[in-house]
């Protein structure tokens, strides 16, 4: 397990004596880039399988731990990639799209409908992306529910420094708000944020604190959207309003295996106690 500040361990600890102390916590984390690293096939990335072993664990601590995972990623996406355990609450679409994972592993989703004027819209910026990435070999448009991205990770540099700068003015244009991500230009057409939905799923479930974990600019506003005692993590390099810092996916993986063997072992019987 990768060491981790003593700041960020202590922070980590308080929030875990909540849930020993009978209130609920909010355990959430964006997928790219910190459960799974960054790879130029979105379809190809997986968690790291430490990843995969601290959610399973939180997703079995008891009541008192609510497991979420926030992502543009469109839910279904979402649960098929991440393999989250049962009872996982996913968030997709930076917020516009919310479902649990069943008992059964499927997903329970809400549905979602979009307005028709959300919708033309959406076809005009998928229409401005596919034109800009026509111009860059490497480049193309990943369409979403409520969503579009221009990829250019296998774009050279200098070329696809033009393109996202020429997709963000003409979509901006269209009355869109479109961000600058890693190697990407995300347009929604549904005004929503990470941070809005983190607020509240927080507020659904009484969450005493919360914990995020994120590594891009969507994660800053869900970052500034938390309160300053909750424990915000900038997972890898960039300007970070985040009260902590860690270097990577790995170091992210023992946040949440921190948390997860703090509260299974609290939960533990002392020794010559019966078991449940």
């Amino acid at each position: 397990m990768t060491g981790l500040p003593a700041d960020l361990t202590s922070a980590l600890d308080d929030l875990v004596a909540l849930a020993r102390a009978g209130c609920s916590v909010l355990v959430a984390s964006d997928f790219d880039g910190v459960l799974a690293d960054l790879v130029d096939d979105p379809e190809a990335s997986r968690p790291r399988p430490e990843a995969t072993a601290a959610l399973t664990v939180l997703a079995r601590a008891g009541e008192h731990v609510v497991l979420a995972l926030v992502s543009g990623r469109d839910v279904a996406t979402l649960a098929r990639l991440s393999g989250a355990p049962a009872g996982t609450v996913l968030i997709g679409s930076h917020g516009a799209e919310r479902g649990v994972v069943a008992p059964d592993g499927t997903l329970d989703a809400r549905p979602l409908d979009l307005p028709a004027a959300d919708a033309a819209r959406l076809e005009a910026v998928v229409t401005t992306l596919e034109d800009v990435a026509a111009r860059g070999d490497g480049a193309w448009v990943e369409r979403k529910p409520t969503s579009a991205v221009l990829h250019v990770r296998l774009v050279a540099r200098e070329h696809a420094e033009e393109l996202r700068a020429d997709a963000l003015a003409r979509v901006r244009a269209l009355g869109v708000d479109a961000m600058l991500g890693k190697d990407v230009v995300d347009c929604n057409v549904v005004t929503t944020s990470k941070g809005a939905a983190l607020t509240a799923l927080g507020a659904e479930t009484d969450a005493a604190r919360t914990l995020y974990l994120g590594d891009d600019v969507t994660d800053e506003r869900a970052f500034a959207a938390l309160g300053p005692d909750d424990v915000t993590v900038r997972v890898g390099p960039g300007d970070t309003v985040a009260r902590f810092r860690v270097p990577g996916t790995a170091a992210a993986a023992s946040v949440l295996a921190h948390v997860g063997g703090a509260v299974t072992t609290s939960q533990a019987p002392r020794t010559g106690e019966p078991g449940p």
